[in-house]
Parts: structure tokens; C-alpha cells; sequence
């Protein structure tokens, strides 16, 4: 699959030169780029979901079974305290030693807090917390992939995520590597039959 990314705080650099996230970030990459299209047409067309629409459950379900065959942890709760270990809010969707990853194909209000997660994880707090990572990865789609994937229009995109950096600048203290992951270039889900279009 075939992405582009943005360092946000030398992110690139660290993440590629330090001896604790060097192994991490070449498996995260190899993960996304060994993702066939052939992977997420045979996984779209397998679905028995009658609602299904778009690519985004396929392309979430394999990162979540291949990451997990690394030794990825998912749904990781950030924070060792009963109150704050229900629901998703509270929980990364992958951590692995230092780096903690956010696969945010929701909508785009939740872009801040998708940002903010993997500094919780990252940073002191005054509830203990369950993990402790020092880096982030967040992995969302770029608008051409939304359309091409057809996604839901009101999904946060790499583009929009990328707005969100310089303001939240003070706020986001740990280094962050944003993936955008792009279109297909064999095939689109038509968004009236919602079926695959080989191109």
C-alpha cells in the first residue's frame, strides 16, 4: 500500500536513528507497505456486512491481524485505573515498546483527540498510567484515498489532521510520525453499488 507521511517534532529523525524506536518504526512501515490491493479486495468482497461501504474496515482488519502476529498490543489501555479503562477513548488502538498508533479513520471532530493520545500515553500524568511510550504514529487517510476507498465524506483526512499540527503545537510534545495513506491505483469502491471497480 502507498502512503505519505509528515514528521511532526523530528519525528523522521528519531524514529529512524535512535536504537529504541529504529526496529519499531522499520516493522510499522514494512507492515503498511506489504498491504496487497489484492489484500483489501479479497477482504472487501469476502464481507457479509449488508451496510458495508468503503475500505476502511478491510484495511483496519488486516493491520490489526498482521500487527498482532509482530507483537503489537491492541485496544492498549493508556491508564492503569478502573475509571479510565472502559471505552475506546482511553485506549490506543496499537502500542509496541516505545511507540504508540492510532489508526483514525473516524470522523474528523475527533481529529484533536487523536492527536492527543499518544502524548497521554507518552507523558507524565496524575493517573497511573498502564503504558508508557515516548513516540506516536498515527495512520488516517489522504482525501484522494477517501474518495477512491469510499469512505464517508466526514472522516478526518491526512490533509485535515496536518491543519491541526501548528495549532496544537504546545500541546503535542512528543515526536509524531502522520501517515496518509493513498488511493488504489487497480481498483475504487463505486459509491453506488458499493462494489469493487477495477480500473
Amino acid at each position: 500500500m502507498n502512503y505519505t507521511y509528515h514528521s511532526f517534532r523530528n519525528a523522521e529523525t528519531i524514529l529512524c536513528n535512535d536504537p529504541r524506536y529504529i526496529h519499531l518504526w522499520d516493522e510499522f512501515r514494512r507492515t503498511i507497505s506489504d498491504i496487497s490491493e489484492t489484500d483489501i479486495i479479497d477482504s472487501f468482497r469476502s464481507s457479509t456486512r449488508n451496510s458495508k461501504k468503503s475500505i476502511s474496515d478491510d484495511i483496519n482488519s488486516i493491520l490489526d491481524s498482521r500487527l498482532i502476529a509482530l507483537g503489537w498490543n491492541r485496544q492498549s489501555s493508556i491508564f492503569n485505573n478502573p475509571t479510565y479503562q472502559n471505552g475506546r477513548q482511553w485506549k490506543l488502538d496499537f502500542a509496541k515498546e516505545e511507540i504508540s498508533v492510532e489508526v483514525a479513520f473516524n470522523h474528523s471532530g475527533a481529529i484533536s483527540w487523536n492527536l492527543i493520545k499518544p502524548v497521554l500515553a507518552s507523558e507524565l500524568n496524575h493517573v497511573q498510567k498502564a503504558i508508557q511510550t515516548s513516540a506516536g504514529i498515527i495512520v488516517t487517510a489522504t482525501d484522494a484515498m477517501i474518495t477512491a476507498g469510499n469512505f464517508d465524506a466526514a472522516v478526518g483526512t491526512y490533509e485535515k489532521f496536518l491543519n491541526y499540527l501548528d495549532p496544537l503545537r504546545n500541546m503535542l510534545t512528543v515526536p509524531i510520525i502522520l501517515i496518509g495513506l493513498e488511493p488504489p491505483t487497480t481498483f475504487i469502491i463505486d459509491s453506488m453499488t458499493r462494489s469493487v471497480v477495477m480500473l
